[in-house]
């Protein structure tokens, strides 16, 4: 039995879902309510104590994995097919990299912006069991951030189907769930991102992105 905890609303746990979707890997889900501060309470904390979702249980191999990058590493090992994280050296390596730019200039800025400038997220500058003070400044930064990266994002897509390889990966789901989220920051594709327009429209075609 494999055990998928999650959040409807929150992008780290979307990736996993999108992921398990892609690879057709059947799992149970436990819905953790995080706008009620449920990843704080004792009981999940027993299951992570990181206070994060996702987290993926697997009975049959007794891990715990509670990030989106142990995640994918087991399932790509333990379920090798459709690969989304590369065939090649030259295609893994790729991918990587574009996976990496996509979570540090995508969604760690959105993450950035929001936290930092939010009331709802006061003293909760960082995810985790650990309170850290908001700072106004990273806020700005973070959603000048976000901009250049709609760029970025946008510049990469022109002639191509995906964006990494000529392949569907890891580094579009990432990219998928960063585009969406931007929105909590009130950042979204628009007519000066037709290639971006155009790629997300292609993403949305996939079953897995209903999710």
């Amino acid at each position: 039995m494999i055990i998928l905890y999650d959040c409807a609303t929150a992008p780290s746990p979307r990736r996993a879902r999108i992921l398990l979707a892609e690879k057709g890997i059947a799992h149970e889900t436990v819905q953790v309510d995080l706008v009620r501060g449920e990843q704080l309470g004792a009981a999940y904390r027993e299951i992570n104590p990181q206070c994060t979702v996702p987290a993926l249980r697997t009975e049959e191999d007794g891990l715990l994995l509670t990030d989106n990058a142990a995640i994918a590493a087991w399932a790509e090992a333990r379920y090798p097919e459709p690969p989304l994280m590369g065939r090649t050296p030259a295609e893994k390596a790729e991918i990587a990299s574009w996976n990496w730019r996509v979570e540090f200039e995508g969604l760690l800025a959105i993450a950035e912006t929001l936290r930092n400038g939010s009331p709802a997220m006061a003293g909760r500058a960082l995810p985790g069991p650990v309170d850290y003070a908001q700072i106004p400044e990273l806020a700005q930064r973070g959603l000048a951030r976000v901009q250049h990266f709609f760029e970025t994002l946008n510049e990469r897509l022109a002639g191509r189907e995906f964006v990494a390889t000529d392949r569907f990966s890891i580094a579009d789901i990432t990219a998928v769930v960063a585009v969406d989220f931007a929105r909590v920051v009130r950042v979204k594709p628009g007519e000066q991102h037709p290639e971006l327009l155009r790629w997300r429209a292609a993403m949305a075609q996939r079953p897995s992105m209903s999710g």
